[in-house]
């Protein structure tokens, strides 16, 4: 099993029971295990009904488990910040104002949850030594897509940008009087040397996201989730990452055969067309089904999440990933 585990999915298909139960399993096993929250509605702590923030804290009454949860707005609100701070010493005082206008502007464009969080997410995983297992439960799949897709995008943007950036810098050496002064800027320009340890970052990103994480889908047995699914798998197979099983939840009892009236009906109904879907998904997918798991009537933590953990057969070990 690769170091680091993520859980996708469309949103409510219960990503964050899934993820939790397999770092439970984990920890259990003896693994020191983090789990990482990166779904912007957060439910790793009604899971183990403690608070969790954007630093990794201990789970209580679970030896080697620990669990934190980003948060997309302060993560963005950093992230801005520290634009701000870095091209502030960039640019003249008269378009500081100006500087803050664009950069507020950008924070409300699409994907800046996305390149907030995939800078954190990166931060998590290369800070990651003190940890044998880091189990990330996702945000819905669109935006995990997006997220795993930033490595390869914004590596050959980075490329571009340095690029130009040192051809301004010779133009200006060209143009300069005093050339020593002006390839002294060249060498230690905090622009160019930020874009390099911006690409070296993403490169990073993407090279563990290839070589070190497996990837599990969770589904529940109906057609929406079906099919996002299928576009989840394409999506990753077109991003170079591999699926390595799916789970399929929330499934639905089967009534007792003495049950009569309407309710045992409409259940006896429900579960059929949910076979027909189980059996369809094992059909149609290549990918490998880890586990059938039934909806519990209450919240899935304590004794409840012990149960999930145990339905999952996913490996623990670095021999196997199923």
């Amino acid at each position: 099993m690769s170091k680091f585990v993520f859980f996708g999915g469309k949103g409510g298909v219960g990503k964050t029971t899934v993820s939790s139960a397999y770092a439970l399993t984990c920890a259990k096993s003896g693994l020191e295990t983090l789990i990482v929250s990166t779904d912007p509605a957060h439910s790793t702590s009604d899971v183990f009904d403690q608070d969790f923030d954007d630093e990794a804290s201990p789970v209580e009454g679970v030896e080697g488990l620990w669990a934190m949860e980003l948060d997309p707005e302060e993560e963005v609100e950093a992230h801005m910040q520290s634009i701000r701070r870095r091209m502030a010493d960039q640019v003249s005082p008269s378009i500081v104002n100006e500087l803050d206008r664009q950069i507020e502007l950008a924070h409300r464009t699409p994907g800046a949850y996305e390149a907030a969080l995939f800078d954190r997410f990166i931060e998590v995983m290369r800070n990651a030594e003190d940890y044998d297992r880091v189990v990330f439960d996702t945000s819905p799949t669109g935006g995990t897509l997006r997220l795993l897709s930033l490595p390869e995008f914004l590596g050959d943007w980075l490329d571009r940008l340095v690029e130009k950036r040192a051809t301004s810098i010779d133009l200006f050496e060209k143009a300069a009087i005093g050339k020593k002064e002006a390839r002294r800027r060249a060498e230690d320009d905090p622009i160019i040397e930020h874009l390099r340890q911006r690409t070296e970052k993403f490169e990073f990103a993407g090279r563990t996201l290839r070589e070190d994480a497996s990837f599990y889908l969770v589904l529940n047995p109906d057609e929406l989730s079906i099919r996002e699914t299928a576009r989840s798998i394409e999506r990753m197979t077109e991003e170079g990452l591999h699926v390595d099983g799916l789970v399929i939840n929330k499934i639905t009892p089967t009534p007792d055969p003495d049950e009569k009236g309407r309710g045992a009906e409409y259940l006896a109904q429900r579960v059929a067309t949910e076979r027909d879907r189980i059996e369809y998904i094992r059909d149609a997918f290549e990918e490998p089904v880890v586990a059938e798991i039934e909806e519990r009537v209450r919240e899935v933590k304590g004794d409840l999440l012990a149960e999930v953990a145990a339905e999952l057969d996913i490996g623990v070990g670095p021999e196997a990933t199923v």
